[in-house]
């Protein structure tokens, strides 16, 4: 995996759900596990973590489209 930029914890308490969430803009699919893989060791920190801890960040996933199309029977 890829390292795309490492992050600086600002405050004390950050968690790794709300990092992922404003630095890469979700905390789902996997995000917070791919996190975990480019910084081993990082869990065993627990769940806060203490100002100045560095982390690495993978890149932010391509967007996704906004919607479906969806079928019309009578036309568009």
């Amino acid at each position: 995996m890829t390292v795309d930029r490492i992050y600086r914890v600002k405050r004390d308490g950050e968690r790794l759900d709300r990092i992922a969430r404003a630095e890469l803009g979700t905390e789902k699919g996997g995000t917070v596990e791919a996190i975990l893989d480019l910084n081993p060791g990082l869990a065993r920190k627990g769940p806060h973590f203490a100002v100045g801890t560095l982390i690495k960040l993978p890149p932010r996933a391509a967007s996704t489209p906004a919607g479906r199309a969806v079928p019309r029977i009578w036309g568009s």
